[in-house]
C-alpha cells in the first residue's frame, strides 16, 4: 500500500521507488516480519496520505530504518567490538605513511594508531537521524492504549518500546565512540560510590571496585567473599569472625547507599512526555 501510494506521488523521480524496494530486499527477514516495521509503515502511510508534499521525507525515514536493519548493519550494532568490524567504506580515509627511521617517530605513530578512529560526518549524521526516528517511534508507542489481551502478547507495546530503547542505547554508545567522547550522561546511577568503612585500605578498594560495577547490588555473601579475597591476597591475617563482622557492617552501609542512589535516579528520571506539560493548577 505504501509503495502503491508513493509511486503516484514520485512520478517526477522514478528512481526513488526502486531504491526503496532495494532497501526492503536487503533488510533482515526477522525485522520484515516484526510488529515494529508494521507500526512504522502504518504511521508513514497515514502521514503521506495527509501530507502529500512530504512524501520524500517519509520515504527517507523508512529507508533509514530499513538501512539500519540490513543483515550487515545489524551485525555491526550487536558486535562486541564495533570499531574493529566497521566496513571499509565507512572508515575515515587514511593516507599511507612512509616508514619512520627515528624512535620518536615510531613511538608517535604507535600512540596515534592505538587511539580509536573517529567517525565520518556522514556516519555520525546517519546514526543521529536513526536516533530521532526511534525516538519518534517510542513516543508513538507510549501514546497507545494497552488492553488486557495485549499483556500476554510477545509484541505488546511495552516490549516493542523496550526493544527500541535497547537499540537506541547501542546506537548511542556507537555514536560516542565515533565522536570520541564519553558515554556518561550525568545520571545519579553513574556516580561512583566511595567506600572507607574499614581501617584496611586494601579491603576498601576491593569493596569499592566491586560495588561500582554496572548493575551491581551485592548481598552479604558477595561482600564476605570480597573481604576474604582481600585478606588472602594482601596477607592481612583477618580472622573468620572479624571478616564476618566487617562484611555485615559493609553490606549494611553499601546496601543503603546503593538503594539511595537508585531511588534518587528514579526520582530524577521517572516520567513520560505525556505528562511533561501537566500542571496541577
Amino acid at each position: 500500500q505504501f509503495l502503491e501510494l508513493c509511486t503516484h506521488l514520485t512520478e517526477e523521480h522514478p528512481e526513488v521507488i526502486p531504491f526503496l524496494s532495494g532497501r526492503h530486499q536487503k533488510a533482515s527477514p526477522d525485522f520484515l516480519a516484526s510488529a515494529e516495521l508494521r507500526n512504522i509503515l502504518s504511521r508513514c502511510l497515514s502521514r503521506v496520505r495527509m501530507r502529500h508534499n512530504k512524501v520524500y521525507v517519509y520515504i527517507n525515514e523508512l529507508c533509514t530504518v530499513l538501512k539500519a536493519h540490513t543483515l550487515r548493519r545489524k551485525l555491526l550494532l550487536t558486535s562486541a567490538s564495533p570499531v574493529a568490524t566497521l566496513p571499509s567504506l565507512l572508515q575515515p580515509p587514511t593516507s599511507p605513511q612512509p616508514p619512520s627511521s627515528s624512535p620518536a617517530a615510531a613511538s608517535s605513530s604507535s600512540s596515534s594508531s592505538s587511539r580509536p578512529p573517529s567517525g565520518s560526518k556522514r556516519q555520525i549524521r546517519y546514526l543521529e537521524n536513526l536516533l530521532r526516528v526511534y525516538m519518534g517511534e517510542i513516543r508513538r508507542l507510549q501514546e497507545r492504549e494497552l488492553d488486557l489481551a495485549e499483556l500476554d502478547s510477545e509484541d505488546s507495546t511495552y516490549l516493542q518500546e523496550s526493544r527500541l530503547k535497547r537499540k537506541m542505547m547501542r546506537i548511542f554508545e556507537r555514536l560516542c565512540q565515533l565522536k570520541q567522547c564519553s558515554s556518561l550522561t550525568g545520571r545519579v546511577i553513574e556516580q561512583r560510590i566511595q567506600y572507607r568503612g574499614t581501617r584496611y585500605p586494601e579491603v576498601n578498594r576491593r569493596i569499592e571496585r566491586f560495588i561500582n560495577r554496572p548493575e551491581a547490588f551485592p548481598d552479604y555473601t558477595d561482600i564476605l567473599k570480597v573481604i576474604q579475597k582481600a585478606s588472602a591476597r594482601h596477607s592481612l591475617g583477618l580472622g573468620q569472625r572479624q571478616m564476618e563482622s566487617m562484611a555485615q557492617d559493609a553490606f549494611r552501609e553499601v546496601g543503603n547507599r546503593l538503594q539511595e542512589r537508585r531511588h534518587l535516579d528514579l526520582i530524577y528520571n521517572f516520567g513520560s512526555h505525556l505528562t511533561d506539560q501537566y500542571r496541577p493548577g
